[in-house]
Order: C-alpha cells, then structure tokens, then sequence
C-alpha cells in the first residue's frame, strides 16, 4: 500500500513537472518549453508572447538583423536565449546558413542549432542543446522568414558558471553579439 502510494505522487510530480497549460516561468514570461516556430507562433499555434522590450544585442549581416532580447538562467543549469530576426533581403530566408556544420545537425532543417556562446575569458564555447534525437532545444523555421517580415527565435544552452556576467552569442555570419547574462 504505502508502495502504490509512493508511486501515484511521483507519477504526479512527473506529469506536473512535463508542462504547464501556460509554458510560463517565473513573472510570466515563456520558459523553453514554451518552444516557437518561425512565424512567432507556440508550437501549439497560439501567438508567443512578446519578448521583453529591452534590447540586449543586435547585429546584422547580408541584409538580416539578429537582435537579443532575453538570456536567462535557470535552476536546472540551462541559459535561454531568445530574440528575433528580421529579414531585410528581397527573398525568402530559410535558416539554413544558420544550422551548423555537424552531420548530426541536419536533420534540425533551416534552424538556429548552429549558434554558440563563447566565453573570451574562459575561452569555452558553449553549443546548443540538444534531444537524445539530436534535435536541438532551439527554434526551427519552417517555411523561412519572407523579406521584409520577422520571426522570434529561442536557443538553449549549458548555463555558463554563475560568475560568467557576459558572452558572445554568435550564429552563421552573423558578427558576434555581446549579451549580458541574468
């Protein structure tokens, strides 16, 4: 008896611990599983909440702007990065530049799974996590970003050390962007 009783509250905390009906995290704001696609949209089509208002990097690069809004730590040693990206071309922009250079990153499509954070002072470079399928904990852009529109991207990380106070984050040929960490 006290067995089965055991297990009906782990079983509780595992099913409450794989997700909430809001994805949000502390003050509201999305966690990473709040995961969106390239469009802006939760993966279960509902519109992504805004990312904050504060801008912690922008670069450009071949007519795309990478800005930083958000690099978050968590309790469970993840970073989240997130931000968007607006495509200033006159054509259609997929991602792909963006993927990486692993075998095993290929099958992420036209994604952010290619970005990293290096750490000058330590000299580490820190690369996006990823699933036992190798899918990365980062957003994908499906369907690409159409010129003159913009998409909001996600990427999770390996948190740095907590006396880590800043990093480049950098993706494809995009310069490196600065980010003071939280």
């Amino acid at each position: 008896m006290l067995i089965l009783a055991a297990m009906a509250i782990s079983s509780s905390l595992v099913i409450s611990g794989c997700g909430g009906s809001d994805d949000a995290g502390e003050g509201g704001k999305p966690t990473a599983s709040a995961q969106k696609d390239g469009k802006g949209e939760s993966r279960d089509g509902t519109p992504a909440a805004s990312a904050a208002d504060e801008v912690l990097a922008e670069v450009s690069s071949a007519g795309l702007t990478l800005t930083v809004t958000s690099a978050q730590r968590d309790s469970a040693g993840f970073l989240t990065v997130s931000g968007n990206v607006r495509n200033g071309t006159d054509g259609l922009w997929t991602g792909g530049d963006w993927l990486g250079d692993e075998r095993e990153l290929r099958r992420n499509g036209g994604s952010i799974a290619g970005a990293s954070l290096i750490d000058k002072n330590s000299k580490k470079k820190y690369l996006v996590l990823r699933d036992t399928s190798g899918r990365c904990l980062c957003t994908k852009f499906e369907g690409g970003v159409r010129s003159g529109d913009s998409a909001d991207w996600f990427a999770q990380f390996p948190a740095p050390p907590n006396d880590v106070g800043e990093v480049d984050f950098q993706v494809g040929n995009m310069p490196p962007a600065p980010v003071k960490l939280s």
